[in-house]
């Protein structure tokens, strides 16, 4: 069997499983969002088509929208070939913290574009774009996509050929974008909201401020008009609405395929793209999910509020995603991560039936977390990391990695663990040099640039755009001998690193004393959080 639109003709995809199929004619939801697209999404990664596809489908299935979401993808181009191969159809696997299985079929993608210029996909991409009926465009493209500057803070060549080239032939994620919004400028100055749904704090600035300048250095040159300029800076507009999205979809495990596969569907093994993205005509999450959005949408929006989407003014968006970020979850997750790596571990469920990690990321949120939280009303910080540690990490059919989120380590921790240290500087109540847990997580991470682990192994160090500069840091490092140099010590001062100069902060040498404990020898590392971590 298949996974194509077949499937949707038999409505019988197995005759021992359930699935959800879609309640809608999919050949007429396609024509219409064809006529007068809607809804644009930018990256066909998992936690599109496991979220905002799935609830547009929900949407569908009631008759409150008509029309589907067009996707289109500016930097993995494999992941369209592959979805491409099944009709655009997915298999949305939620895993359930019971032991419960969900299965839909997804059909509400009803195109799937590449976003190369001069291609026939381009040339369709230019009439959605330009369709006055287009309301936003999303977009899952990870934090590193809006990047306009590398680590050194200049330019990159990609962003700067885009820049001195003009709109015509962009090669960078934000330069097609920009001239494809320069193209519905031309076509009618339509209003549209661009909303990132990409996990990072304050992502509707940090895209606004990014598309903002391509818009500066074209017009700069004589690429674009005034009236260009004029019209991506009028909020009515063109809205830049803020969000917070969580949901975990890890990468496409192998016991839900064979699952699959057990239900008589052929074909769907996931594949790793030359660019290392990994991508499976299903995808497989967790059945906690939150989306809260700023509710700024110039030319109007789907319904998603009947789906429990909640939609709010940017400081409670702001104030949920701080919650979020910096000390309910991503924090938490990240300590995971490094001390999961260093400890052997290859699932983050498994970590949690370890006594000494869940009392440190227990600490973390509740003891270190909570007292610089700002409540944001419509989501109890404090049951959220109850929900995080008693109900979602231990999840053990979430098949997620410590791996996976260690991956960009470097870049996240002046969000994940600066902002609370920054609020524990500036409160008149708090002492900084009362945390235990952060420090802990800082000497971890140091220990873990080693690649050597706490049985005094090497492992594989997850991607990370600093190693090249870091890792050397460490070079000939024994476990069982004193190691320390200055290049460590300067690393503390790094302020883009970590948020704030940790020397300044008071916390620089708490972080060297735990970080020699860890090299003290086998077992060091687990040692060096029972003592640290005492509840």
């Amino acid at each position: 069997m298949e996974l194509d639109l077949n499937l949707l003709k038999d409505k019988e995809p197995s005759k021992n499983r359930s699935y959800h199929l879609p309640a809608f004619h999919f050949y007429h939801v396609q024509k219409a969002t064809k006529e007068n697209p809607i809804w644009l999404h930018l990256g066909a990664g998992n936690i599109f088509r496991a979220f905002l596809a799935a609830e547009q489908q929900h949407l569908l299935n009631q008759g409150i929208e008509k029309k589907g979401i067009i996707v289109a993808e500016g930097y993995d181009f494999e992941l369209i070939d592959v979805l491409k191969a099944h009709d655009g159809l997915s298999i949305n696997v939620t895993l359930k913290e019971n032991g419960e299985v969900e299965k839909e079929v997804i059909a509400s993608t009803t195109e799937y574009l590449k976003m190369l210029p001069e291609s026939e996909d381009y040339v369709r991409l230019k009439e959605v774009v330009t369709a006055p009926s287009l309301q936003l465009i999303s977009m899952t493209i990870t934090e590193k996509g809006y990047s306009i500057v590398d680590k050194t803070g200049e330019i990159t060549e990609t962003v700067k050929h885009d820049f001195e080239n003009g709109p015509k032939e962009p090669n960078s994620y934000l330069g097609k974008l920009t001239a494809l919004l320069h193209e519905r400028y031309l076509a009618g100055k339509w209003p549209l909201a661009l909303v990132s749904l990409d996990n990072m704090s304050h992502n509707g600035e940090k895209l606004q401020k990014s598309v903002s300048r391509y818009v500066e250095e074209w017009h700069q040159r004589g690429f674009v008009e005034t009236g260009f300029v004029d019209y991506m800076q009028d909020s009515d507009q063109v809205a830049f609405p803020w969000s917070m999205i969580d949901k975990i979809t890890p990468r496409p495990d192998q016991s839900v395929q064979e699952m699959l596969e057990e239900d008589g569907f052929e074909h769907i093994h996931p594949v790793e793209t030359a660019k290392h993205s990994f991508v499976a005509p299903y995808v497989n999450g967790e059945e906690t999910q939150y989306l809260v959005m700023e509710d700024t949408f110039p030319n109007g929006r789907p319904e998603l509020e009947k789906t429990g989407i909640i939609f709010a003014d940017r400081a409670m968006v702001n104030a949920v995603e701080t919650m979020k970020v910096t000390t309910c979850l991503n924090p938490l997750h990240t300590a995971l991560a490094i001390f999961g790596c260093l400890l052997g571990f290859d699932s983050i469920h498994q970590e949690m039936k370890e006594v000494d990690l869940v009392r440190l990321i227990r600490r973390l949120g509740y003891k270190e977390g909570l007292p610089v939280v700002k409540d944001p009303k419509i989501i109890s910080p404090r049951k959220f990391i109850d929900e995080v540690i008693e109900v979602r990490l231990p999840n053990p059919f979430i098949p997620d990695t410590p791996q996976r989120i260690a991956t960009d380590t470097s870049q996240k921790l002046a969000i994940r663990f600066g902002e609370t240290v920054k609020a524990y500087l500036h409160a008149p109540d708090l002492d900084v040099k009362e945390l235990k847990a952060i420090p802990l997580v800082y000497a971890g991470w140091l220990r873990y640039l080693t690649g050597i682990d706490d049985s005094n192994e090497n492992f594989a160090v997850s991607p990370d755009p600093l190693l090249k500069d870091l890792q050397p840091f460490f070079k000939g490092f024994v476990l069982g001998k004193p190691f320390l140099n200055e290049s460590i010590k300067e690393l503390l001062k790094d302020t883009s690193i970590f948020g704030v100069d940790l020397y300044q902060a008071g916390l620089a040498e708490k972080v060297l004393e735990l970080f020699d404990q860890m090299n003290e020898g086998k077992g060091a590392i687990r040692q060096t959080i029972r003592q640290t971590i005492i509840e």
